[in-house]
């Protein structure tokens, strides 16, 4: 499963792409939002962990210009508002969950594992070709 990891401080970023790499994850990391928006256009990405702080474009842009592509992949936005009001907003501009910093990376884990097994989502797909999976 590819995730990018899009966060403007280096040190998180660097930390969250470690510890999902030792998860069996292939993870990829954008610094900002125009970076996010390329490396989703070029590649698949089955999760999309993206920070609403960014230079260049902000998160919630991020979000909504890859829903209107069509991005299907799951999306947890990450970050320090913690406001009622800027949950919904995330959610409503089309992030699949909200996860406020700081956070426990166990519970990133696993909102990662329960949004790729959603029924439309980018779980694991196994494909069969002539006995072959």
């Amino acid at each position: 499963m590819r995730i990018l990891v899009v966060e403007d401080e280096e040190s998180l970023a660097s930390a969250l792409e470690r510890g999902l790499t030792k998860l069996g994850y292939t993870v990829d990391v954008a610094y900002d939002g125009e970076e996010a928006l390329e490396d989703a256009r070029k590649s698949h990405y089955d999760v999309i962990c993206l920070d609403l702080n960014l230079p260049r474009v902000d998160g919630i842009e991020v979000c909504q210009r890859l829903r209107a592509e069509r991005f299907s992949g799951g999306i947890i936005m990450l970050t320090a508002r913690s406001g009622i009001r800027e949950r919904v907003d995330g959610l409503d501009h089309g992030a699949d969950d909200y996860l406020v910093k700081p956070f426990a990376f166990s519970e990133l884990a696993a909102r990662i594992r329960a949004v790729t097994r959603r029924e439309g989502g980018a779980a694991n797909p196994v494909v069969s070709v002539r006995g072959l999976e």
